[in-house]
C-alpha cells in the first residue's frame, strides 16, 4: 500500500472546441496532481475574499450611520457572522492551505502527493460546506438565527471542517512520509515547514470544532436545552474564527517570507532552527481551540497571585505566536545585514507581499495582547474585530505574493514586478485602512457586531476608512488575479526565473505532472543554491 497516487492522463472526449472544454473541465474536476488542487482551493479562496471583502465594506457604510438605517436591520446579525466567518473558513485557509497542497510537494521532492484524492474530496467538502454556511445565514440561520436554518448552519460549518482537516491531513503526510533522499525534516523549505506546521494545528484543533458543532446540532434539535440553543452558538465555536486561532491560519504567509528573504540576497538563511522554532510557537494558539476558550484576560485590578496566572495564561496563548512572528522577522533582518561584499537585493512582488503580510499579521497578533488586557475594556468591541481583520488579511496578502512567486511553477509563468509590487503597497494600505480605524474605535467603546453606534463625527470619519480599506482589499485581489490572468505562458520561462534555492527551481516550468523524472537525492537544505554557486552542500 502507499500513499502515491499516479496523477492520471486526462483522455480526449471528443473532437471540437466542446469536447475539449469537457475533456478539461473533466481533468481538473478529477484531478490528482496536487498543483490543480491548491490551485482550486487558492483561486476559490481568493474569489470568496472579493465578496468578503465586499460584505466588510458593506457593513463599514453601515456604520457610517448612526442611526443604522443603509442596510436592512434584519439581516445584520447574519451579515456580521457571514464577514467574520468568511475571513476564517472562506478566504484565509483555503487560500493558505491551496498553497501548500501546491507547493509543498514539489518542495520535498515528491513526485505527487500523499492521498492526492483525499484532498481534492477535501477541496469539494469544503466547498459545499461554506456554500450551504452562506446559504443558511442568507436564510436567518447561523448564531440567533431561528427556524430549521440553523441546523444547515451548522451541517455546513461541520461540513467545512471535515473537508480542511481531510486536505490538511494530505499535507502532513506527504511532508512526513513523502521526501525525497537527503530531504530531512532540518532541510525542508521553510514554505514547507510552515505548511507542515499548520497542518498538524489543523489536524488537533479543528476535530474539536466538529464535536462541538456535533453536540451544538443535537442540541438545537432537542430545544437547546443543554448548550443553550441557537443565542449560545458563538459561546462554543466562535474561537475558531478568533484570535489566537487566526495566527494558524496565517503560518505559511511567514513561510513566504522566511523563503524569499534568502533569495533575495542569494544567501543561506545562517540560523534555519530559530526560524523553525519561530513558525513553531506560532501554532501554540491551536490550544486556545483545543481548550475552547476565546479569551484569556488580564484583570490588573485582582490579586496579585490572580494577576500573575493570568498574565502566564495569557502571555501562553497570545505571547508565544507572537515572539514566534517576531522571531521569523527579526532573523529576516539578519539575512539582510550585509557581509563581505555588499548584495543588491532583489526585491520581487513575492518578498515584498512577505513583508507585508508579516508586518499586519505582527499589528493583530500585537492588538490581540493588549485586548486581552481586561482593564482597557476592549473585549466585545471593535478593537477585536480589527485584529482578526489584520491577521486574515495579512493571510491574505501572503497567499498572494506566493502564488505570485511561484507563478512559473504553477502556470508556467513569469508575472512581472512592476506589474504587481505597487498590489503590495495597495494591499497594505488596505489592511490599515481596514483594520487601524477599529482599533482607534475601539477605545471609544464602539460595540462588535452592530451596526448602529451612538457616537460622534470621528466615528463616521473611523467607519468611513474601514469601508475604503476593505474595497481597496477587493480591487488588490482582483488586480493580482487579473496579472496573473494578463501573463502570457510560452516556453521561455526558465526553470528558475527567480533565483530561487529549492528544489522546485530545478525542474521546468511549468512543472511537469509528475513533479520529477526520478525522485532526486539532496545534501544540503538549499540544493538549487549548491548548483548556482557550483559547490557542495553542506550537511545541514
Amino acid at each position: 500500500m502507499t500513499t502515491i497516487d499516479t496523477p492520471a492522463r486526462p483522455s480526449a472526449l471528443g473532437d471540437g472546441t466542446v469536447g475539449t472544454f469537457v475533456a478539461r473541465a473533466a481533468d481538473w474536476a478529477t484531478s490528482t496532481d496536487h498543483k490543480k488542487i491548491g490551485r482550486l482551493y487558492a483561486v476559490t479562496g481568493l474569489l470568496a475574499a472579493v465578496a468578503v471583502a465586499v460584505i466588510g465594506a458593506l457593513l463599514g457604510l453601515e456604520r457610517t450611520d448612526d442611526a443604522g438605517n443603509v442596510l436592512d436591520g434584519g439581516a445584520l446579525l447574519q451579515l456580521f457572522q457571514l464577514h467574520r466567518i468568511g475571513l476564517v473558513f472562506a478566504m484565509a485557509i483555503p487560500v493558505t492551505l491551496g498553497v501548500a497542497i501546491a507547493i509543498a510537494p514539489m518542495q520535498v521532492g515528491a513526485r505527487a502527493m500523499a492521498f492526492p484524492r483525499l484532498a481534492l474530496t477535501g477541496f469539494y467538502s469544503w466547498l459545499g460546506g461554506i456554500t450551504l454556511t452562506i446559504v443558511a445565514l442568507a436564510a436567518n440561520g447561523g448564531i440567533g438565527g431561528g427556524d430549521q436554518m440553523v441546523d444547515m448552519f451548522l451541517a455546513g460549518l461541520g461540513l467545512t471542517v471535515l473537508g480542511l482537516l481531510a486536505s490538511a491531513a494530505s499535507v502532513a503526510t506527504t511532508v512526513l512520509t513523502t521526501r525525497a533522499p537527503g530531504v530531512t525534516l532540518r532541510r525542508v523549505p521553510f514554505m514547507t515547514w510552515s505548511a507542515l506546521v499548520q497542518s498538524l494545528a489543523l489536524l488537533v484543533a479543528l476535530p474539536v470544532m466538529f464535536g462541538a458543532i456535533v453536540l451544538l446540532f443535537v442540541d438545537t434539535r432537542n430545544a437547546g436545552l443543554t448548550f443553550g440553543g441557537p443565542e449560545a452558538i458563538g459561546d462554543w465555536i466562535s474561537m475558531f474564527w478568533s484570535q489566537p486561532m487566526t495566527y494558524i491560519y496565517a503560518l505559511p504567509a511567514l513561510g513566504l517570507l522566511a523563503e524569499t528573504l534568502p533569495v533575495a540576497f542569494g544567501r543561506r538563511h545562517p540560523l534555519r532552527q530559530v526560524v523553525f522554532a519561530g513558525l513553531g510557537l506560532i501554532a501554540v494558539g491551536a490550544f486556545a481551540g483545543v481548550a475552547q476558550q476565546q479569551r484569556f484576560g488580564v484583570d490588573f485590578s485582582a490579586e496579585g497571585a490572580d494577576v500573575v496566572k493570568q498574565a502566564v495564561i495569557a502571555l501562553f496563548f497570545y505571547g508565544l505566536p507572537l515572539l514566534g512572528a517576531v522571531v521569523v522577522l527579526a532573523l529576516g533582518a539578519i539575512v539582510a545585514k550585509p557581509e563581505g561584499d555588499r548584495v543588491t537585493p532583489k526585491i520581487s512582488a513575492g518578498l515584498l507581499f512577505g513583508v507585508v503580510s508579516t508586518l499586519m499579521i505582527l499589528a493583530g497578533a500585537a492588538g490581540s495582547l493588549l485586548a486581552a488586557i481586561d482593564d482597557l475594556e476592549l473585549a466585545g468591541t471593535v478593537f477585536e474585530e480589527a485584529a482578526a481583520v489584520y491577521v486574515t488579511y495579512g493571510a491574505l496578502l501572503g497567499g498572494l505574493g506566493a502564488l505570485v512567486f511561484w507563478a512559473p511553477k504553477l502556470w508556467g509563468i513569469q508575472v512581472a514586478d512592476r506589474k504587481v509590487l505597487p498590489l503590495a503597497g495597495l494591499g497594505l494600505i488596505a489592511t490599515v485602512a481596514a483594520s487601524l480605524p477599529h482599533y482607534i474605535a475601539g477605545f471609544t467603546d464602539q460595540p462588535a457586531g452592530a451596526g448602529i453606534y451612538d457616537g460622534d463625527g470621528a466615528s463616521t470619519i473611523l467607519n468611513g476608512i474601514v469601508l475604503v480599506g476593505h474595497a481597496l482589499m477587493a480591487l488588490t485581489v482582483l488586480a493580482t488575479l487579473g496579472a496573473i490572468a494578463s501573463s502570457r505562458s510560452d516556453d521561455t520561462v526558465e526553470a528558475n526565473p527567480v533565483g530561487g534555492h529549492t528544489l522546485e527551481w530545478t525542474i521546468a516550468s511549468p512543472a511537469p505532472a509528475d513533479n520529477f523524472e526520478a525522485l532526486p537525492t539532496v545534501s544540503s537544505a538549499e540544493p538549487e543554491l549548491d548548483n548556482l554557486a557550483g559547490t557542495e552542500g553542506s550537511p545541514s
